[in-house]
């Protein structure tokens, strides 16, 4: 891995606006990433201002203790709506970035001063789908993370297909269910499934976390998890099941013109128990339910080859910042990619943070790595 490079602070401490919650299905999932960067961030680096967004958009200053946003026992956290909303103006000194208010009825707003980053910790629509992007572009602030175009193109299954499919990378076969056609012939849609084989994956195109993600074994199951799918996203994405072992890279910006870094692979194991596969529950729930093995047991040659082409798939999105990216390792020796995540979890068993504390990066000297590279770049078109 290569080296960081620490970025010069300025003469006192860059505030950093770390946000979470949000309007998605993976509201909680946020709020879990959250307690866990806001647990390791470097608060003698940083001025942090916590701002959490409630399930219907509304944005509010909220408590910084990460114990607040932890996970417990069955118990999800969840941001709160409260009297007091938390806006972005113009500096009224005509100083550059954004100034944080804080607005209540019948009051006049106070200011909460400005900030120079934006840590978005949002996962899902309206957070990591390139819409949240757009609004921190035209407000002309710095943020970690991928921009509007790739966010897009990471979060839907559809297109990230395509284009990983345009840049050479080996995608799985599937078919896509737009809302129109499995409202109009929906007969259609279960017949293209069926002549991908069995098993299959559906999956909501526009969500994470294994939101509405449904295992099924035979043409009787296909209209049933369709369905629960449209729960979350009315475009559904079914895929050929792949008989190969799941094998994860992270990957990180490079600093300045340099390649983007990649982690070990690491790979997932999921423990005899209740679990098929990876999903809500083994991710977030159960910590004994998935071990990660990082190095994963693969040939040397394997080992450069997924990380190169993690690398590869990390540019054809245009991604900045961070990801991590998901493969199938099949017994005749193919890599056929499987995603990209541009906002991975940082809870406490996710695996990005894991990957890179196992290739040397630390979580907090990520945090810091994420933060410098956002304020490296500009803004605007790049």
């Amino acid at each position: 891995m290569t080296a960081t490079t620490e970025t010069p602070l300025p003469a006192r401490k860059p505030r950093v606006l770390v946000l979470f919650g949000g309007r998605s299905s993976e509201h909680a999932v946020s709020c879990v990433t959250a307690a866990g960067v806001l647990e390791a961030i470097d608060r003698t680096r940083y001025d942090v201002v916590p701002v959490g967004i409630t399930k219907s958009g509304q944005w509010s200053l909220v408590s910084a203790d990460p114990s607040a946003w932890s996970l417990r026992s069955d118990v999800l956290p969840e941001v709160a709506a409260t009297e007091q909303a938390v806006v972005m103006g113009t500096p009224a000194d005509g100083s550059e970035g954004q100034e944080l208010l804080v607005a209540a009825p019948g009051s006049v707003p106070e200011s909460l001063g400005g900030v120079d980053v934006v840590l978005p910790l949002l996962h899902g629509p309206f957070g990591e789908d390139g819409t949240l992007q757009g609004m921190l572009e035209m407000a002309d602030m710095r943020y970690v993370g991928a921009g509007v175009l790739a966010s897009a193109v990471g979060m839907d299954k559809h297109y990230m297909k395509v284009v990983f499919a345009a840049a050479g990378l080996e995608v799985g076969p599937y078919e896509v269910v737009t809302d129109r056609q499995w409202r109009t012939d929906a007969e259609d849609g279960i017949r293209r499934a069926a002549e991908l084989g069995f098993p299959l994956f559906v999956k909501p195109a526009r969500a994470g976390s294994s939101m509405g993600i449904s295992r099924v074994e035979d043409v009787e199951g296909v209209r049933a998890a369709v369905e629960a799918a449209r729960a979350f996203d009315p475009k559904v994405v079914i895929e050929a099941g792949i008989e190969g072992r799941e094998i994860e890279v992270a990957v990180l910006q490079g600093r300045g013109m340099d390649a983007p870094r990649t982690s070990l692979p690491g790979e997932i194991a999921i423990q005899p128990g209740e679990h098929a596969w990876y999903d809500f529950e083994a991710k977030y729930v159960d910590g004994a339910a998935a071990e990660l093995s990082c190095p994963a047991d693969l040939p040397p040659e394997v080992i450069d080859r997924v990380r190169r082409l993690a690398g590869e798939a990390f540019d054809a999105i245009g991604g900045e910042g961070l990801s991590r990216v998901d493969f199938f390792y099949t017994q005749d020796g193919r890599l056929v990619i499987n995603e990209i995540n541009t906002m991975p979890g940082f809870t406490p068993i996710s695996m990005y943070p894991q990957m890179w504390a196992k290739s040397g990066l630390g979580y907090t000297e990520l945090i810091d790595e994420l933060i410098g590279l956002a304020l490296e770049r500009g803004t605007g078109l790049r």
